[in-house]
């Protein structure tokens, strides 16, 4: 998960303004508590798609800030999803530990319909769906991205 909140905040840290280096960058993250290498930097960039332009740092190719972020829904699942529970039209996912908001927001990211919103804790997610066939099917989808 370290991983995860180092690559929102260096998007975040893009985002505040000019960054004309990596060392500042670098020296951003450390200012927040996050001690990151050089190359481990380097490849976080490349793979956020980040790249040096003459106002500092920006997204390749217009991505989104939220797409570059998250990694895919069925790699997040797989890495931290633990157990689906269905009740009604709702959907209880436990997760590891620190693990349920960047699920839920890929989650929410997906727009699929049978997701009317997610909540998030610690290691919970409640998925509400609009109906119970809608949770059946959205915990199907969930627990074959788990095989």
């Amino acid at each position: 998960m370290a991983k995860l909140a180092q690559q929102r905040a260096i998007l975040e840290l893009r985002g505040d303004g000019a960054i004309a280096s990596q060392e500042e960058l670098q020296r951003a993250l450390n200012r927040r508590g996050l001690k990151v290498g050089q190359a481990t930097l380097s490849r976080d960039i490349h793979e956020l798609g980040v790249v040096k332009t003459s106002m500092g740092y920006a997204l390749r190719d217009g991505a989104s800030a939220s797409e570059a972020a998250l990694p895919p829904i069925s790699r997040l699942v797989r890495e931290f999803v633990l157990e689906v529970r269905p009740a009604q039209n709702l959907l209880v996912v436990k997760t590891a530990v620190g693990s349920a908001q960047p699920v839920a927001a890929a989650l929410d990211d997906e727009n699929w319909s049978e997701v009317v919103g997610t909540i998030a804790g610690d290691d919970t997610i409640l998925i509400v769906a609009p109906h119970k066939k809608a949770a059946g099917k959205l915990a199907t989808r969930i627990r074959g991205m788990l095989a």
